[in-house]
C-alpha cells in the first residue's frame, strides 16, 4: 500500500514511497523476501533513475493466515490483499512467469497492481531473461505509479524509418541508439540455430528478434530494456524515439516516459536529495492476516421506517449473514438512533446455527434521531482489535459526524459505508475514504434487491477468493397480473458450493419453481419463507450445484402488476481452481472533456476472460437508470484490446450526488474464452557479447488447450458506487481515435479505425477532419496546418463501428521509401472536436536484395516489392500474448 509521506515530504523535500505492500501466498516467498535484496536494489536503482528524487522507505509484507504464528508478525490494520501494490501468486498456468502491471486507464493514470510469480522471485535462471529483479520492479513501478507504458512492442518489433533520406528497417526501441542485431532462431527439440533475418514484405519475417549488444554506452531506457547494464535512466525528450510503434507513444501522445513522470504530483511535490544514495535504508514490516471480524452498525432511526427501509435492511443483512460472510469470520451487530446499542457481540461463524442466531438480532423497528458517531464508537468497542471491519449503513444526516473522524483514523479499522436513499449524509463517505473501505449506495426501491447488491459487495479482502461469495444473478422484473416470466442463470464449473436462490416480491406471493440442468424441479414449497419478512423466500442447494443452465419460472398471481426480484449467490467449487470473477470500478471525473469511465475486469485467476457480454447499469434516486454495453476492443475508453478489462464512457450523468453501478457479465461457451495477459515484461531473446550472439532459452509456448479448458458459460454480477461533485456545464466531444491504421494499396492510402461517438464513444459524430504530412512532427505539433484530406463524402457511423476510407495523396509521388503520416479528428453536432488520433504511418518500401547490416535493424536475404501496411502508433494485442 503506497502513499507519499507528507511528513518526509515536509522535512526532506522529497517523495518517499512507504507502506509499500506485498502480498505473499507461500512460505517460499518469506525466505525470498527475508533477503530483501530485490527491494533494496530497486530503491537504489529508482533513486538513480529519478535523478535522486524517489526511493522506497518502508515495505509491508502481508503473510497468509495459514502460516504458523510468529511473534515478529504484526496484525493488519487497514492493509489488505485488495489494496496491495504487488501481488505474488502462481499464474494459474504451468507457464507464464512474465511480470506485468495491470493498467485500466490511460497515460498518467495509476495502475491496479503488479504481479510477480514465485518462480520469478526464486529462479535465478530468469535474471538473464528479465534482468535483475530490482530493475524489473522499478520498470513495473513506473507503470503502476506514474501511468507510463512499454517502449517495446512484441507485436510490431520492427518498423520502417528514414534516416538521412535513406529508408531502413529499425527495431522498436528507446532510445533509437541502442545497438543490436536482428536474429532468427529456429529450434528442433533442445537444439537451436541462429541466422540472419530475412525480409517478408517490407519488414523482417515473423519470429525475427532484435538482439542487443550487452556492452554499450546508452543509458536509456528503463521502459525498454532495464536488463541492459548501461541502462540507468528513463527516456527523456532528448533521447526519446517518437517514431517507435509502442504503447508509450500511442498512449502518451509521443511524450517520453521522463516527461510524463515530471508531470506527476510526485515530481511536482519533490526536489532533488543531496547524496549518491537514498537517505534512508528501506525498512520491512511483516503483517499476518487474521480471522475476519465485522460489526454491522445499522441505522434504526425514525427515517428508516419510510420506504420499507427497515424491512429492506433486515432482508439485505440477513442475506449477508446467511450467504455472504465467510466461514470462520467473527460478526457483531450494533444499532443506533440517538444512541447506540449492542445487539450481538462478536460470534464466530462456525455453523448455520450461528448464522441463524445472528439473524435473530437484526432490527425490525425504527424510531428516534440519528447519531452516527455513537454507532461507530460502539462498533469499534465490539471489534476491539486492529484489522477489523465495520459496515456502516444509514439513510440520514448527522451534523456531528466530524466528531469521531479522528478516532476512526486512529482505530486501525476499515469502515465500509452504505448510503441508503438520497438523504444519506453527504459526509458519510469520509469514513470509508480515511480507512480504505468500500463506498456503496443503494437507491430506494419497492424491493430490497439494491441493498442486497450493496451488502454482497462486502466480501473478504484476504485474497482467498475460494471462500468469497460470488453473485451470479441480481434481477428485478415487473410482471403483469397472472403473467409468467422465465429466465436462466448459469452455474459454471468454477462455482457451485453454497448456492442460494432468493426470490422477493412487492405484493402478493407469486407461484414459482426452479429447474436444474438435469431436469430436477424445486417448487415453492422447497423454498423457505422468512418469518419476519413474508415477501421473500430462499432456497439453498445441498452440496455442489449442478453445472449448466438453471431455469426459473415465476407467475404473478396477484390482481395487479408487481415487482419481483431474484438473487443468486454461490462460492467456488474448488479451492485450487479459481472461479470466474467480475470486479466493477468507476473512475471519477465528469469534467469535460473527461467523463466518468466505467470498468469491469472479468478474469479467472490472473487470466483475462475474453468474449463476454458485459452490461453496466448506473442509477441514482429520482433518475432513470442508464445501461451501456462495456467493450474490450481497444477503442474509446478501452485502453488495451483483449485484456479482460471492459470499458465505456458514461456521459449521461448530468447531476452531482451518489450513483450506484451494477455490472452483469454473461459468457456463452461458443464465444467466451480465456486469454493471456498483454503488456508483459519483455522476454529478452538474448544478447551479443564480445561480438557473439548468446541466445536465451526460447519463451515457453502455451498451448491453446492449457487456457481454454472448461471455461464454458457463466453468469456474474458486481456492484460499485461513485459520488460526483462535478456537474458538466458543456457537452462532451467525440472520444479520441486510438486505433487508426493505414496502408498503401495501388498508390492509394487506405485508412481504417473504430468510429467514435457524438459524446465520447456514444452516438455518432457529424464529420471527420483528416490530415496528412510527410513529417511526423508537423502533424503532431501543427495538425491544423497539415495537408487536408478531402473526406466530404465520408459520413460517420455509430460509435464502435469499423470505418474505412481511401484517398490518393495530392502532390506526392509514391515511390520506394515513401512514408505518409495521417491523423484524424472527429467533430460532433455542437462543433466540439476530439483530440487528435494516434498518428498512422503508411509506408511503401522495397527492401534491399543484398544484406546490409545495421546497428538498428540489419537486413537479411532479398525481398520483392510487397504491399504492406503499418500503423506507427497503433498497437494491436494478439491473442497469443501472455501474462
Amino acid at each position: 500500500w503506497v502513499l507519499a509521506s507528507s511528513f518526509l515530504l515536509f522535512l526532506v523535500k522529497t517523495v518517499v514511497f512507504h507502506d509499500f505492500c506485498y502480498v505473499l501466498s507461500s512460505a517460499l516467498f518469506y525466505y525470498c523476501f527475508l533477503r530483501k535484496r530485490m527491494i533494496k536494489d530497486a530503491s537504489n536503482y529508482l533513486f538513480e533513475a529519478t535523478k535522486h528524487r524517489f526511493f522506497f522507505k518502508s515495505v509491508k509484507i502481508i503473510i497468509p493466515k495459514t502460516w504458523k504464528k510468529n511473534g515478529n508478525y504484526s496484525r493488519l490494520k487497514t492493509e489488505s490483499y485488495n489494496k496491495a501494490d504487488v501481488i505474488i501468486a502462481d499464474p494459474f498456468l504451468k507457464y507464464g512467469d512474465d511480470p506485468y502491471t495491470l493498467q485500466y486507464g490511460g497515460c498518467k493514470e495509476k495502475g491496479r497492481y503488479i504481479h510477480f510469480t514465485p518462480n520469478f522471485l526464486l529462479n535465478d535462471g530468469l535474471v538473464n531473461i528479465y534482468g535483475e529483479r530490482g530493475r524489473v520492479l522499478v520498470h513495473e513501478w513506473a507503470h503502476l505509479r506514474w501511468g507510463v507504458f512499454d517502449e517495446y512492442n512484441t507485436d510490431a518489433p520492427f518498423y520502417v524509418s528514414i534516416n538521412s533520406e535513406k529508408a531502413s528497417v529499425e527495431a522498436t526501441r528507446c532510445s533509437a541508439g541502442v545497438i543490436g542485431k536482428p536474429v532468427f532462431q529456429s529450434c528442433s527439440g533442445s537444439k537451436c540455430e541462429e541466422r540472419d533475418c530475412k525480409y517478408d514484405g517490407q519488414l523482417y519475417e515473423a519470429g525475427c528478434k532484435f538482439v542487443v549488444d550487452k556492452n554499450q554506452n546508452h543509458t536509456s531506457s528503463i521502459m525498454y530494456m532495464q536488463s541492459l547494464p548501461s541502462v540507468v535512466a528513463f527516456c527523456d525528450k532528448n533521447t526519446h524515439n517518437g517514431e517507435a510503434p509502442n504503447m508509450q507513444n500511442k498512449m502518451c501522445n509521443y511524450k517520453s516516459t521522463w516527461e510524463v513522470i515530471m508531470e506527476s504530483e510526485d515530481f511536482i511535490n519533490s526536489s532533488v536529495v543531496n547524496g549518491s544514495a537514498p537517505p534512508f535504508e528501506t525498512t520491512f514490516s511483516l503483517l499476518q492476516t487474521q480471522d475476519r471480524a465485522v460489526s454491522l452498525v445499522l441505522d434504526v432511526s425514525g427515517s428508516m421506517a419510510s420506504y420499507n427501509r427497515i424491512e429492506h435492511l433486515y432482508k439485505a443483512a440477513e442475506v449477508f449473514l446467511l450467504q455472504i460472510i465467510e466461514v470462520g469470520s467473527w460478526v457483531g451487530i450494533v444499532t443506533f438512533q440517538s444512541s447506540a446499542s449492542i445487539q450481538s457481540r462478536l460470534q464466530q461463524i462456525t455453523s448455520d446455527a450461528v448464522r441463524q442466531n445472528l439473524v435473530k438480532n437484526l432490527p425490525t423497528i425504527a424510531s428516534g434521531g440519528t447519531n452516527i458517531c455513537a454507532g461507530v464508537r460502539t462498533g469499534l468497542q465490539v471489534n476491539v482489535t486492529y484489522g477489523s471491519e465495520i459496515v456502516l449503513l444509514t439513510d440520514g444526516e448527522d451534523s456531528g459526524m466530524a466528531a469521531c473522524l479522528n478516532e476512526v483514523k486512529q482505530s486501525g479499522a476499515i469502515i465500509h459505508t452504505i448510503a441508503l436513499g438520497k438523504a444519506a449524509a453527504k459526509e458519510l463517505e469520509e469514513f470509508s475514504t480515511i480507512t480504505g473501505g468500500l463506498q456503496l449506495y443503494a437507491v430506494d426501491e419497492v424491493l430490497p434487491s439494491k441493498l442486497i447488491e450493496a451488502f454482497s459487495a462486502i466480501t473478504s479482502g484476504s485474497g482467498d477468493i475460494s471462500q468469497q461469495s460470488i453473485q451470479l444473478e441480481s434481477k428485478q422484473i415487473d410482471i403483469k397480473s397472472y403473467e409468467w416470466i422465465n429466465s436462466t442463470v448459469t452455474i459454471d464449473e468454477t462455482v457451485g458450493n453454497d448456492t442460494f436462490f432468493v426470490i422477493a416480491w412487492s405484493a402478493t406471493k407469486p407461484f414459482f419453481f426452479l429447474r436444474d440442468p438435469k431436469g430436477k424441479e424445486y417448487g415453492s414449497s422447497d423454498f423457505t419463507l422468512d418469518n419476519l419478512n413474508s415477501n421473500a423466500a430462499r432456497l439453498g442447494i445441498n452440496g455442489t450445484a449442478e453445472v449448466g443452465d438453471w431455469h426459473y419460472y415465476i407467475k404473478n398471481e396477484g390482481t395487479t402488476t408487481q415487482n419481483i426480484s431474484i438473487t443468486v449467490t454461490s462460492r467456488a467449487a474448488s479451492s485450487v481452481v479459481p472461479p470466474v470473477n467480475v470486479a466493477a470500478y468507476m473512475k471519477k471525473a465528469n469534467i469535460a472533456p473527461n467523463p466518468v469511465v466505467v470498468y469491469a475486469e472479468v478474469s479467472q485467476g490472473f487470466l483475462p476472460v475474453l468474449g463476454a457480454t458485459v452490461i453496466a447499469t448506473v442509477e441514482k434516486d429520482g433518475v432513470a437508470p442508464v445501461s451501456l454495453q462495456l467493450l474490450d476492443n481497444g477503442a474509446g475508453a478501452d485502453t488495451v484490446k483483449n485484456d479482460g478489462v471492459y470499458s465505456r464512457y458514461f456521459t449521461s450523468l448530468k447531476s452531482g450526488g451518489r450513483y450506484s453501478l451494477k455490472v452483469s457479465a454473461q459468457g456463452r461457451n461458443t464465444t467466451v474464452r480465456l486469454g493471456l495477459r498483454p503488456n508483459r515484461a519483455l522476454y529478452v531473446p538474448g544478447y551479443i557479447e564480445n561480438g557473439k550472439v548468446q541466445m536465451n532459452v526460447p519463451r515457453p509456448e502455451i498451448a491453446d488447450e492449457d487456457i481454454q479448458a472448461k471455461l464454458g458459460s457463466f453468469s456474474r454480477t458486481s456492484t460499485a458506487s461513485l459520488v460526483l461533485d462535478n456537474i458538466p456545464t458543456v457537452g462532451f466531444p467525440p472520444c479520441k481515435v486510438t486505433d487508426l491504421d493505414a496502408l498503401i494499396e495501388n498508390e492509394t492510402v487506405v485508412l481504417s479505425w473504430t468510429a467514435p461517438g457524438d459524446d465520447m464513444d456514444v452516438g455518432k459524430a457529424v464529420q471527420y477532419i483528416i490530415k496528412s504530412s510527410d513529417n511526423l512532427l508537423v502533424l503532431k505539433d501543427e495538425f491544423d496546418n497539415a495537408t487536408s484530406v478531402n473526406s466530404s463524402d465520408l459520413t460517420p457511423q455509430e460509435a464502435g463501428s469499423k470505418e474505412t476510407f481511401k484517398f490518393k495523396p495530392e502532390n506526392l509521388r509514391i515511390e520506394n521509401g515513401t512514408i505518409i503520416y495521417i491523423a484524424v479528428r472527429a467533430v460532433d453536432n455542437e462543433n466540439l472536436t476530439s483530440d487528435m488520433s494516434n498518428i498512422a504511418k503508411a509506408t511503401w518500401y522495397i527492401p534491399p536484395k543484398a544484406s546490409e547490416p545495421s546497428d538498428g535493424g540489419g537486413s537479411g536475404g532479398g525481398g520483392s516489392c510487397v504491399v504492406f501496411c503499418f500503423a506507427l502508433f497503433c498497437f494491436l494485442n494478439k491473442e497469443s500474448k501472455g501474462k
